[in-house]
């Protein structure tokens, strides 16, 4: 069965093969841009959908597209990747010292004919909270100098040096990282998508 990742990112990439998944990867160039008074879930969600539409036409029908977004929340507010070094600074002074949330949604689309009710759709989304201690500036400034928070949302990457603000997390720690695979793998279970884990 063939499974096509919407994704360029490598992160994406190393948790599908992390479970066995075989795939093959076509980047979406669909637009991440939040509609006034859309909720941050629902925000991800269309995201994760909208990528893998963009990407689905490409393929024959019968392949499954995967898209996923991740996004760091707080207080109604979406922290996106950092624009500017003054960006990724202002968005980890309001992360630090408090709880925020972060939001990874999955969605599977496959088209199985001509049709359009012949699109079958899997989605899901993730909630995590995590944790950050109090950082100082010089520590904040430290951290954009390695060139980490770069392209990551919420300007950290907690499988990398990010890690050392991180005081306490609560759900799942693939979904911060950017694909929550314990629910990715029961959507490809669904879906009949092969993965590393066969339960006879």
């Amino acid at each position: 069965m063939r499974l096509i990742l919407a994704s360029g990112s490598p992160r994406r990439r190393d948790l599908l093969k992390q479970i066995g998944v075989t795939f093959e990867t076509g980047p979406s160039d669909a637009e991440e841009v939040r509609n006034p008074e859309e909720s941050p879930e629902a925000y991800v969600l269309r995201v994760a959908k909208a990528k893998a539409a963009d990407v689905l036409p490409r393929y024959p029908a019968g392949t499954w597209v995967l898209g996923a977004d991740t996004e760091v929340v707080l207080n109604n507010q979406v922290f996106g990747k950092p624009e500017s070094c003054d960006n990724s600074l202002l968005m980890l002074r309001k992360l630090s010292g408090l709880t925020h949330k972060v939001l990874s949604s999955v969605c599977l689309l496959r088209n199985s004919g001509q049709e359009a009710e012949d699109l079958e759709v899997r989605s899901t989304i993730v909630t995590t909270l995590v944790t950050f201690k109090a950082l100082t500036d010089d520590e904040i400034m430290a951290y954009w100098q390695t060139g980490e928070p770069v392209g990551k949302a919420g300007s950290y990457a907690i499988q990398g040096l990010g890690a050392v603000f991180v005081s306490r997390i609560e759900g799942s720690f693939s979904g911060v990282v950017g694909l929550p695979l314990a629910e990715t793998a029961a959507l490809f279970s669904e879906t009949g998508i092969p993965f590393g884990l066969v339960v006879a």
